[in-house]
């Protein structure tokens, strides 16, 4: 009976009645036994009765019996899994638009709000540092990291520079740093490059600059898309409640913090999608709001695809198309 309850107020978004429920599921039992039913279900905290005449609908709890006992997560179709597919493999050389597109299509596909969250630049391995000469007395640092991020950064150096002598102490900082993480590079670098013969200023301008250019970008790991899709919910026709998921959507260290937290409480389920469903999450912020990931890897780096909507979302869709956009973003190590 919870099932049915819980499926009918996603569908609806309204509270669910027996005689609803007899009508729409065909159930051979009388109103007055559903009735029962839902009352027994109510006192036991799975349902709350909103109103003094209204039907029921799910708490918290509710939810959560049905997510981890009851919920039958569909399987996409051959042709949704195709368009995924061509979708997101147009973009897979480009990181930042392929995490751009990937929480678009979530938010389209659901009507919820999508989000990526691109890994921890400080856990990936460094494959090759370039550092182009740029016009202007400037220099380009290009950072390529295992699974396809890159960072670049524009530093000022007023040097005229060889350009044979540039690739020369490019190849040997290489040679020290290629292999280490960022945050190993950014813990022992001085010790790795300041033996390093250099008459252009390169290696000097690495351990000055090495603050900026090995440690995490301060924002800009976020991306999100659908917003104009969620905002069509029911749970968002008034105007404090599209007032309060817009300061959500915008603060990006809250929403950060709140998908790493729940990657970091579930390390052990590896692959799994989570669920956080409203108070579950701790943050008073997004108490009212549910929020369903999937790690995904790009190298030895870990990030996160999800979607934020609210409690009354299709929990199993939901799961679907997050597990299986995940599963595409996969770039693993050895593949890399």
């Amino acid at each position: 009976m919870l099932r049915l309850v819980v499926q009918h107020f996603i569908e609806t978004a309204g509270p669910v009645g027996s005689r609803s429920l007899v009508k729409k599921y065909g159930l051979d039992l009388s109103p007055a036994s559903i009735r029962n039913t839902m009352s027994d279900l109510e006192a036991m905290g799975y349902l709350d009765h909103p109103y003094t005449s209204a039907g029921r609908m799910p708490t918290e709890l509710g939810y959560r019996t049905f997510v981890d006992e009851l919920m039958e997560t569909p399987e996409l179709s051959p042709a949704e899994r195709q368009m995924l597919k061509v979708r997101l493999a147009q973009l897979v050389s480009d990181t930042d638009e392929l995490l751009r597109e990937s929480s678009r299509l979530l938010g389209q596909l659901t009507d919820l709000l999508g989000v990526a969250l691109s890994p921890r630049l400080s856990t990936g391995v460094l494959e090759r540092l370039d550092v182009v000469p740029l016009t202007g007395e400037r220099l380009m640092f290009v950072l390529s990291v295992r699974g396809g991020m890159v960072k670049t950064i524009v530093v000022e150096f007023e040097s005229d520079v060889q350009r044979s002598a540039l690739e020369r102490v490019v190849s040997i900082l290489n040679e020290r740093l290629a292999g280490l993480t960022l945050r190993e590079i950014r813990e022992t670098h001085k010790e790795r490059v300041r033996d390093i013969d250099d008459r252009t200023g390169i290696v000097r301008l690495v351990l000055d600059k090495s603050a900026v250019l090995f440690s995490e970008p301060p924002e800009g790991r976020l991306l999100h898309g659908g917003t104009q899709n969620i905002l069509r919910q029911p749970e968002f026709q008034e105007p404090d409640d599209v007032r309060h998921l817009l300061e959500v959507i915008e603060d990006e260290h809250l929403v950060v913090r709140l998908l790493e937290d729940m990657l970091e409480a579930h390390a052990q389920d590896v692959g799994q999608p989570l669920i956080s469903i409203g108070s579950e999450s701790r943050s008073e912020e997004v108490d009212q709001y549910s929020i369903v990931v999937s790690p995904y890897r790009m190298g030895d780096s870990v990030g996160t695809l999800g979607v934020i909507g609210p409690t009354r979302m299709n929990y199993g869709r939901v799961v679907a198309l997050v597990q299986n956009m995940a599963t595409m973003l996969n770039r693993p190590a050895e593949a890399a």
